[in-house]
């Protein structure tokens, strides 16, 4: 996989053994929909069924202007707040933040996403405690509509998507009106300054500054 090692800690998503078992993870958005209902259906402790391909559970916080989609999974604690647009095929784990006016469509939001206002989330993976700063969006389609390419260029293990946003690492921050340009990956831990364009592959522990300054993240 064309990622850094170990970005995502697994159990903190409903779709882990989907994802465990994906020869990229990204793969696993192809039949996200599918995989949706099949979690779905045996859902328990404390998950309703409010329409025939939508879970929430007891304690999630929805907005009564919220839109809700088919097939999603809302967790336990997450707020789905003012005019939040889940448009359909999302999973979004327990203690997630959907704020004012972000879109969510076809992507796995982990434990703990933040994506408070404003943003929009396409055909991506978002890791534990991953934060989206305000205004803050994946881009999933190519300017030129051209196919994005995934997996790892060293191998044949490269696949093709007609939309692809962004895989992003656990407890990552990226900063205001950053755009995650189709396909771009970044690693754990990092941190993207706002206003970045980003393309290909942040490393972990990274901190990204724009595309000629990537510099290791020191913890103080």
């Amino acid at each position: 996989m064309n990622c850094p090692d170990n970005m995502l800690d697994l159990k903190h998503s409903l779709a882990e053994k989907y994802l465990k078992n994906a020869e990229d993870y990204r793969l696993v958005l192809i039949t996200l929909g599918n995989i949706i209902c099949g979690i779905g259906e045996s859902l328990q402790d404390g998950y309703e069924q409010i329409a025939p391909t939508v879970w929430v559970h007891k304690s999630a916080e929805i907005a009564k202007t919220a839109f809700i989609g088919e097939r999603v999974i809302i967790g336990a604690g997450t707020k789905v707040r003012h005019c939040a647009f889940i448009r359909g095929n999302a999973i979004i784990g327990d203690g997630c933040v959907v704020g004012n006016s972000t879109e969510i469509k076809n992507s796995v939001l982990f434990d703990g996403v933040q994506t408070p206002h404003f943003n929009y989330i396409g055909d991506s993976i978002l890791g534990y405690r991953a934060h989206l700063g305000a205004g803050a969006i994946t881009s999933n389609v190519r300017s030129d509509k051209g196919i994005i390419k995934a997996g790892n260029a060293e191998t044949d293990d490269v696949y093709s998507f007609k939309k692809l946003g962004a895989l992003v690492g656990d407890f990552s921050e990226i900063g205001c009106n950053a755009v995650l340009n189709p396909g771009c990956v970044v690693g754990k831990n990092s941190i993207v300054y706002p206003l970045s364009s980003v393309r290909g592959v942040v490393p972990s522990d990274s901190i990204y500054k724009n595309e000629r300054t990537i510099v290791k993240r020191v913890e103080r």
